[in-house]
């Protein structure tokens, strides 16, 4: 699993590979903290589920990940822990996080510039271009 930032010219982008697509969501999630440069507190561990029915899986990552943005604006939480289930175009996830200390550049939006999730001999890949 990982993930490396890729330039683009005003938005943020990160390519995301994993071995299954349930760590490839979580990952992403990671690569998405990481790009905003969130840093966690100390605070009590919390817990949230998240469902969501799409289409296909791209709309059922970007779902994802608009909701983890929601979190981190409207409650000041960042989670870390998934535990993710994806079955044919439904999306559970049971998640963990703390309060978040700081964010040196939030992001505004997941788009679906360009996303495709692709099978390789590694796992599965994806690019991700958010909005600043």
């Amino acid at each position: 699993m990982g993930f490396q930032e890729i330039p683009h010219t005003a938005d943020w982008s990160v390519r995301v590979w994993a071995e299954d697509l349930p760590a490839l969501f979580a990952e992403s999630a990671r690569a998405m903290n990481a790009l905003a440069g969130t840093l966690v507190g100390k605070s009590p561990r919390v817990k949230r589920k998240f469902e969501a029915e799409g289409p296909d899986t791209e709309s059922l990552l970007v779902a994802f990940l608009s909701e983890l943005i929601f979190y981190q604006e409207q409650q000041n939480l960042a989670f870390d822990t998934f535990e993710v289930n994806i079955h044919s175009q439904k999306l559970e996830v049971e998640m963990e996080g703390v309060e978040i200390e700081s964010v040196d550049k939030a992001i505004k939006a997941v788009t679906f510039h360009n996303l495709k999730i692709e099978r390789t001999d590694r796992g599965f890949e994806t690019t991700i271009v958010f909005d600043v």
